[in-house]
């Protein structure tokens, strides 16, 4: 019976979170076509002919200043579900929702690497999982760059220079 559980609350979990993000999400915009990437990111851009603002980081500048490139961002269509295992068994499970901050240009290019890239991630949380580094008050700041640096790290190995930053969207855990 214990191992059917194992089995069967992460993926009520993620059911759940699937079914509660569709409600709260509501409707979504159409997807651009291919061609349109670098204009759809920036809806006021194709207008009137101006470049498209900088979404670039703190200071105003960022890096998308320094290539000109507009920046776009690559939400994954589902949570990660991270298990914390205490004297082998599971105490809790955190629950991330993610997104990959990249040049407009490179969005075709990360969404064909989604899986290696979800693969890497999740790698990432497990080892940040296995280290302690959920335990305690995992959301204070030292916690936080410290996740944010590895899941950074993780993902410009499996999909390159593209990825500028990994955005920490949502994140919670659950307690066994």
């Amino acid at each position: 019976m214990k191992k059917i559980l194992l089995i069967l609350v992460p993926l009520l979990a993620f059911l759940g979170g699937a079914v509660g993000g569709d409600m709260l999400g509501g409707s979504k915009p159409a997807e651009p076509a291919q061609g349109d990437v670098a204009t759809a990111a920036e809806p006021g851009a194709a207008e009137t002919g101006d470049p498209a603002p900088d979404h670039g980081g703190e200071g105003g500048g960022g890096e998308a200043a320094d290539t000109g490139a507009s920046l776009d961002w690559f939400a994954f269509p589902n949570q990660f579900f991270v298990p914390i295992l205490r004297n082998g068994t599971p105490s809790a499970i955190m629950i991330l929702s993610l997104s990959v901050e990249m040049p407009a240009s490179a969005r075709a290019d990360i969404e064909a690497q989604e899986h290696r890239l979800r693969d890497a991630l999740l790698n990432a949380l497990m080892i940040e999982a296995n280290t302690g580094g959920f335990d305690g008050n995992f959301t204070a700041e030292p916690a936080m760059q410290r996740l944010r640096a590895a899941l950074l790290a993780a993902g410009r190995k499996a999909a390159g220079p593209n990825v500028r930053r990994i955005l920490i969207e949502d994140i919670g855990q659950q307690i066994q």
